[in-house]
Parts: C-alpha cells; sequence; structure tokens
C-alpha cells in the first residue's frame, strides 16, 4: 500500500512539473501573440494618422490654390478694367494684335517646325501605288 501512496506521489510530482512545463510554453506563445497584436494595433494607428495628416495636407492644399485662383481673378479682372478705362484706342489695339500675330507667324517660320502632314510631300513616297514595286512590276500588275 505504501508503494501505492508513494508511486501517486510520484505520479503526482511528475505531473506538476510536466505541467508547469507546458504551462511556460504555453506562455511564451501567448505572449508572444499579445506583443503581435499590440504591434498591428499600434502599426494600425499609426496608418490612421498617416491618412489624416495626408486628408488634412490636400483639404488645406485645395483651400490655398483656391485662394490663389481667386486671387488671380481678381488682379486679371483688375488689369482688363484699367486697360478698358485707360487705353481706348483702336488704332493702338488694331496695331498690337497685328503685331501680336505677325510675332506667332515669325516665331513658327523661325522654328522651322511644320504641323504634320496627312499626304506624303512626293509622287514617289509611301502613299503612292507603286511604292516598293520595282519598274517592271507596275506594268505587270496593271
Amino acid at each position: 500500500m505504501t508503494n501505492l501512496i508513494l508511486a501517486a506521489i510520484a505520479a503526482l510530482i511528475v505531473g506538476i512539473v510536466i505541467g508547469a512545463i507546458v504551462g511556460r510554453s504555453g506562455q511564451g506563445s501567448t505572449l508572444r501573440q499579445r506583443r503581435a497584436e499590440q504591434q498591428a494595433e499600434e502599426l494600425r494607428n499609426e496608418y490612421t494618422r498617416y491618412q489624416a495628416q495626408v486628408n488634412e495636407h490636400f483639404m488645406e492644399s485645395a483651400h490655398l490654390l483656391r485662394q490663389f485662383n481667386d486671387a488671380y481673378r481678381d488682379v486679371n479682372q483688375h488689369m482688363a478694367r484699367g486697360a478698358n478705362r485707360l487705353c481706348n484706342d483702336e488704332d493702338w489695339m488694331a496695331e498690337l494684335a497685328e503685331q501680336t500675330s505677325r510675332k506667332r507667324l515669325e516665331e513658327v517660320s523661325e522654328d522651322g517646325a511644320e504641323p504634320p502632314r496627312d499626304y506624303a510631300p512626293k509622287t514617289s513616297g509611301t502613299l503612292s501605288e507603286d511604292f516598293g514595286l520595282k519598274k517592271g512590276e507596275k506594268a505587270t500588275q496593271a
């Protein structure tokens, strides 16, 4: 009977030791899981703050651009009213328009750049009917 009691006590002690070991290893994974959840929550909070800052930045930028556009429009209207009130000379306005158009034409001719054409400049261009054919082939195909 004492052997049975000693065996039961030994089994109890072994069970407690095994339970303690398993319990500690379980706590480590739970602790790691809590830390990971805490880090994820911190990252979510940081991301939310960042989004709020970005939204605030663009809202302020839009407000400032609206103010800038309003100020530009006011200056433009002021200049137009002043020009109408102070410069009523029709001959001067006509000469100014002529000089502006002449200057634009000169700028275009100085560049040498022309708008693209929708036709070939030569008769033997890529849109010509006999382009890419040898001299003898044209007569045989006709």
